[in-house]
């Protein structure tokens, strides 16, 4: 894989992490070459609600300290990473995408995951735009401005939501590692409509601490990556099972199509898919098929049942109105209607509504494993529609709400079920735009998912060799 940037940007992490450990590129040389691609590149497609180049070379300098000490160094260190928003890092401001900036008492300083990834040496470049308080799948940002999708140069389309800067900032090559969160597939979306990996982990696999509350229930975190690989390796570094990317690519590199048994589950998010996606997502999994895999199909009600409840049975408003209401009690009556209008008349986490649908969610996660059977993976399209421009749903509230609940819904339902999935490219749409096809595997099953999607991504090709370069690179 050869990523759109120059050198030496263009490597995986693994190889890059190889060559700064080797000393044949320093992390200085590394971020500063980030540092210009955010320069001729970050005005346009506006990935980042706060980018600090001087932090970020303070942090290659000291990374470049460790890596002369020989083989001490952690496995990324000297990596850029953009982080979402909603994360606090030391020293810069959070927003969590609202018109506001969050008392820095609590909100400048690391959460967890952002301490793990300094502790393995990564340097933080900046924090990228996230839809407000990360409630909503389009990925606009209405008091800060929308990242541009650069798959189309011309008109400006929505990035999927809400980790919104995340794949963007990977495109534009200031990072190599974008942080995201997924409640109801906020890693996923916009994973899918701009064209990279994204890795929904299993509820409580990564610590949640230092991070925004949207949902106690549903929260996950993760990354959005250039590549599978590049998932496994991100994943092995700071899972506290792991904490060494290295064993857990050797163990994975081993998984083949051969015998790999896929289930399609046939439910209404299937109807709800444009039919040229469907195609793009048919045609990927009859190259799964050549390459020795069983895709059979099996009644997928349970994906229906499972998005009607987390649409209508209220537990993320309720928790997100409740986190605001203790933390933030001033700033409810400030949002944005895209947000605020879909909080209003949230169930008290006291009642027996809430309860009785925490209740229900719980059975659902009990039963998930029946979709399975015998089948290593579940296959779910990750995006139903080609992306929207931002002006079609930026002032018509309706038409935001259909195309909120159409970005949801092919992922929502792995959230409501506990299990965990990951997006992968796997062509273009009529316009030009990415189609995610999403892998779903048991929860607590992360190693044997990254295995099935590394295989997957041999088939198919990374992103730069199945779909190509954004146009907005090109122009």
């Amino acid at each position: 894989m050869s990523w759109p940037a120059p050198a030496p940007l263009a490597g995986s992490l693994a190889e890059t992490a190889a060559a700064l450990h080797a000393r044949e590129v320093s992390a200085v040389e590394l971020t500063r070459a980030a540092l210009e691609r955010h320069e001729r590149l970050g005005e346009r497609m506006h990935a980042y609600k706060h980018f600090d180049a001087d932090a970020a070379m303070a942090a290659a300098r000291a990374a470049d300290q460790l890596l002369a000490k020989g083989d001490g160094a952690p496995p990324l260190c000297g990596i850029p990473v953009s982080v979402k928003d909603i994360y606090g890092v030391e020293g810069m401001p959070t927003y969590a995408g609202s018109a506001h900036r969050l008392p820095d008492s609590t909100w400048s300083r690391d959460g967890w995951l952002v301490e793990r990834l300094r502790s393995s040496g990564a340097v933080i470049v900046g924090k990228t735009h996230t839809v407000e308080f990360a409630y909503g799948g389009v990925g606009m940002n209405p008091h800060w401005g929308t990242p541009h999708n650069p798959w189309d140069a011309d008109v400006a389309r929505i990035p999927g939501g809400s980790s919104c800067g995340a794949g963007v900032s990977l495109w534009e090559g200031s990072a190599m590692l974008a942080l995201g969160s997924d409640t109801g597939g906020s890693i996923r979306i916009p994973a899918a409509f701009t064209g990279v990996v994204g890795h929904k982990t299993t509820k409580g696999r990564l610590p949640t601490d230092g991070v925004t509350q949207l949902s106690s229930t549903f929260d996950t975190l993760g990354a959005l990556t250039r590549t599978v690989e590049d998932s496994i390796y991100f994943f092995g570094c700071v899972d506290p099972k792991w904490g060494d990317p290295r064993p857990l690519l050797e163990t994975l590199e081993a998984t083949s199509t051969e015998g790999l048994r896929i289930r399609l589950p046939e439910c209404c998010l299937w109807e709800g898919c444009e039919p040229d996606i469907a195609d793009v997502l048919t045609g990927a999994l009859e190259e799964l098929e050549g390459a020795g895999a069983v895709v059979e199909r099996s009644v997928g009600t349970m994906i229906d049942d499972a998005y009607d409840h987390y649409m209508s049975g209220g537990i993320g408003k309720a928790e997100i109105h409740a986190w605001l209401l203790e933390h933030l009690p001033d700033w409810i009556d400030r949002l944005h209607p895209t947000v605020g209008a879909r909080i209003e008349g949230p169930l008290p986490l006291d009642g027996r509504e809430y309860r009785a649908a925490l209740s229900k969610h719980r059975r659902m996660v009990a039963l998930g494993d029946t979709l399975f059977d015998d089948a290593d993976v579940l296959v779910l399209p990750a995006n139903l529609i080609s992306a929207p421009t931002v002006a079609e749903v930026r002032d018509d509230l309706s038409r935001y709400k259909v195309v909120n609940k159409s970005t949801l819904q092919p992922t929502c339902p792995v959230n409501m079920l506990g299990m965990c999935a990951i997006s992968v490219p796997v062509g273009l749409d009529p316009n030009g735009m990415p189609v995610g096809l999403q892998l779903v595997a048991r929860g607590g099953e992360d190693e044997a998912l990254l295995g099935v999607a590394l295989a997957a991504e041999a088939v198919w090709g990374d992103a730069v060799t199945r779909i190509g370069v954004p146009p907005l690179l090109r122009v």
